[in-house]
């Protein structure tokens, strides 16, 4: 499974877009996650930096919970062929940074 489609990379709003914004107001592109531990990354920004990689900004849900940012390659890894990080794929467009702060969506 591809953690990024062109679909969602066209819905990433730039990063600092979304500064200033009410969180209610601020929608959630994509939904990653470790199967493997309670990890989990929001995406509601971001962008291609210089060297080719991705840089998101959102809320990232492990040993505590904080807006930050993260890049695809922090998420891409593997173990013996294995993904650590997969991409919600059930997770719509519909759901907000609110959402996400309030309660484990």
């Amino acid at each position: 499974m591809m953690l990024l489609t062109k679909e969602i990379i066209k819905k990433l709003p730039k990063l600092y877009s979304q500064d200033g914004k009410d969180p209610k107001d601020v929608p959630i592109i994509a939904k990653f996650f470790s199967p493997y531990s309670n990890w989990t990354w929001y995406v509601t920004e971001g962008e291609q930096r210089e060297d080719g990689d991705l840089e998101f900004f959102g809320l990232v849900r492990g040993q505590e919970t904080e807006l930050g940012y993260f890049c695809l390659s922090d998420l891409n890894v593997k173990r013996g062929g294995v993904p650590l990080v997969e991409r919600d794929m059930s997770f719509g467009y519909t759901h907000t940074l609110a959402e996400a702060k309030e309660k484990q969506i």
